[in-house]
């Protein structure tokens, strides 16, 4: 299993194949529910992963109907897990620990309650592409006991947009040669975009400590 995390991490596509076969779509859709769905993990390349299974669709080792259709379903059954699991459990989850250490960094929750005080039920489409605050925006809608036709709904959208804009967008650009020569650098891009909102959002709270 640590094997398996590791090469998932690294988006060794190749590696999979030669181990899994068709059953890759099992570890894509075990993927993308786990870090949705799991407050505890949110450290998954989701969105380089959706992107570069998008070009291995392109190359014919995958089929994107399935991709799409699958990663859909995972991304919101992942999301309403963790809605759940806040609702139901709430705050108490911070008190868990494993080896002194919490399993959960409050810190987390206190960036997604400010990206959803900035942005509003909107939170719940725009957190979709934002690492770490898209695995607590769920939890966050459950602790604070969101309306759950509302929260869905918005919830659906965003799946489907998340999915769908980077999975395509990277069956779309597998054609482009030098994209697929420098895979590894396009992920890197997508990642460091994907934080951006979090690295601006820390600047501007630095630069407003000092004259609090």
């Amino acid at each position: 299993m640590i094997e398996l995390f590791k090469h998932i991490l690294h988006l060794d596509f190749d590696w999979l194949f030669a181990n899994y076969g068709t059953t890759i779509y099992v570890v894509l859709f075990l993927v993308i529910f786990i870090e949705t769905g799991l407050v505890a993990m949110p450290i998954l390349p989701g969105d380089s992963l959706l992107f570069t299974a998008g070009l291995f669709a392109r190359s014919g080792h995958l089929n994107l109907s399935y991709l799409l259709i699958l990663l859909f379903i995972a991304a919101v059954l992942g999301d309403n897990c963790n809605y759940w699991i806040g609702r139901k459990i709430g705050l108490k989850i911070f008190s868990l620990k494993i080896k002194g250490r919490p399993i959960v960094k409050q810190e987390y929750l206190a960036k997604t309650h400010s990206f959803f005080e900035k942005h509003g039920t909107k939170a719940i489409i725009m957190a979709r592409f934002v690492p770490i605050v898209r695995t607590f925006s769920p939890f966050a809608a459950g602790v604070a006991e969101m309306n759950y036709r509302r929260f869905f709904s918005f919830d659906i959208l965003g799946g489907a947009l998340w999915i769908g804009s980077l999975t395509i967008a990277g069956y779309l650009l597998g054609e482009v040669e030098i994209i697929r020569k420098h895979i590894d650098l396009v992920c890197l891009g997508i990642i460091l975009i994907s934080v951006l909102p979090i690295i601006f959002a820390y600047l501007k709270g630095k630069r407003k400590a000092p004259n609090a």
